[in-house]
């Protein structure tokens, strides 16, 4: 299986990168083969609302590093999402660039793509990924993704609070499963 990861964290080797790290691991050793793509480095605007795109039905009008994305996940057996939580949603890079699925919805539906979330948060109370997940479970309904997990690190604020939690085995758990 083709798995593309959209790590969408600023910071490349935090707490969301240690899941991605092992996520990865994971899925190599059962055979898969995985595509890192940190967002935060990529220039990739927000979606105009322009729709010219009409939601698939013709290219975006923008011409930036979105294309090199898209083109990744229309290639992809599986979609993941990676990302911190931050004001309890996915980070303002990583939302961008899902906004820009827009123009290739058809496309991506139609690959009935897998999917898994991968997120840490500092905050421990058992409602900090409500709404993240809401958000997940709403793309998978919408893309026509099959969620195949979710590794949600709680208490996870620094790369070494992250180690001494259960999230880098989920990981990489979930990654072996696939």
């Amino acid at each position: 299986m083709n798995i593309v990861v959209l790590q969408g964290s600023p910071n490349q080797h935090g707490s969301t990168a240690m899941l991605v790290d092992e996520f990865s691991r994971g899925a190599r050793s059962a055979g898969h083969t995985v595509e890192r793509i940190d967002v935060c480095g990529l220039a990739v605007g927000p979606c105009r609302g322009c729709v010219v795109c009409s939601y698939g039905v013709r290219p975006c009008v923008q011409h930036d590093d979105m294309g090199r994305v898209l083109d990744a996940i229309l290639e992809a057996d599986m979609l993941v999402l990676a990302t911190p939580l931050y004001y309890y949603g996915m980070t303002a890079q990583l939302k961008a660039v899902v906004d820009r699925f827009c123009s290739e919805n058809s496309a991506i539906s139609a690959r009935r793509l897998k999917a898994a979330l991968l997120t840490v948060a500092w905050n421990a109370d058992g409602w900090t990924f409500e709404a993240l997940v809401s958000h997940y479970q709403t793309l998978c309904r919408y893309l026509d993704m099959t969620d195949c997990g979710m590794v949600l690190g709680y208490g996870c604020g620094t790369p070494s609070m992250t180690r001494a939690t259960r999230a880098p085995r989920e990981a990489f758990e979930l990654g072996r499963s696939l």
